[in-house]
């Protein structure tokens, strides 16, 4: 479980609530610091949940396809618990391969293939195998990264477009609630349901945006340049058997794809982790 992800909005809804409702008191009354919890009453308007949230949905509706929002549950739980993607693991399989095909040869891989759980590697691999053409094989590797990194990006883009549409709702709820205001002066009663809409959707904009949907894209991201640089290790590595490179050199090649931090993590010295950076 990534524990980052629920404790920072568990630690922004605190924030929230505790600038809501901590008061600093009155020292000169003898009134001390306290929390009103009350005031949470102040920061809740149903037409103003409405406008921003139905309307950031609704935004959402017209600019994606339904299953855009099926996948919103895949989502969180990548977020929260995503799969692990460790470059090291990906460098040791390849080179155990390496290793396999120089001493037993190519066909001999088919039997270890079998026991790997990676899909794309073992796909990867089995192109090799099956004696494919070294260019096809490039070629069917880099559409495969591309269309990873494309559907992905379409992935971000919901969330990118949510955190745009919330403040923009936000915004209109503020002007719905001040052109209420303006025409209803003459009615005090009116003027704090008006006022209340006019403020709290600029509110509700900012939250989703920046506390739900600008997070998630982000997060999204990161869990894609994991995936990423591994199924990349795995292109690289396969080519390199298939071209018989030797296994220490594939081993130097996939870690020097590593950027600079992960290679440390994973004892590299030297010239090591000097190569793609994210």
């Amino acid at each position: 479980m990534d524990i980052m992800s629920v404790a920072g909005w568990l630690l922004g809804i605190a924030l929230i609530i505790f600038g809501i409702t901590f008061d600093k008191g009155d020292p000169a009354a003898g009134v001390g610091a306290r929390f009103i919890f009350t005031n949470l009453g102040n920061f809740f308007d149903a037409p103003s949940v409405a406008v921003v949230l139905g309307g950031t949905f609704a935004g959402l509706m017209v600019a994606f396809p339904l299953n855009c929002f099926a996948k919103i549950p895949r989502h969180l739980k990548i977020m929260i618990m995503p799969a692990k993607y460790r470059p090291q693991d990906y460098i040791s399989q390849i080179v155990d391969l390496a290793t396999e095909a120089r001493v037993n040869g190519l066909l001999s891989l088919e039997g270890k293939l079998n026991e790997t759980k990676d899909e794309f590697l073992k796909s990867s691999m089995m192109l090799v195998v099956d004696a494919v053409e070294p260019d096809k094989v490039k070629t069917l590797l880099q559409t495969e990264l591309d269309y990873l990194d494309e559907r992905h990006a379409q992935d971000r883009a919901f969330y990118d477009k949510a955190a745009s549409f919330a403040p923009a709702f936000g915004m209109i709820g503020t002007l719905m609630g001040l052109v209420n205001l303006l025409k209803q002066l003459s009615d005090p009663d009116a003027i704090a349901p008006a006022m209340a809409l006019a403020l709290i959707t600029t509110f509700y904009g900012s939250i989703l945006a920046n506390l739900i949907f600008l997070p998630i894209s982000n997060k999204l991201k990161v869990r894609h340049e994991e995936e990423y640089l591994c199924k990349m290790i795995v292109a690289e590595g396969v080519q390199s058997i298939q071209a018989g490179d030797n296994p220490r050199f594939i081993e130097e090649k996939l870690t020097n794809l590593i950027p600079g931090v992960l290679a440390k993590k994973m004892g590299g010295g030297g010239d090591k982790g000097k190569g793609k950076e994210k």
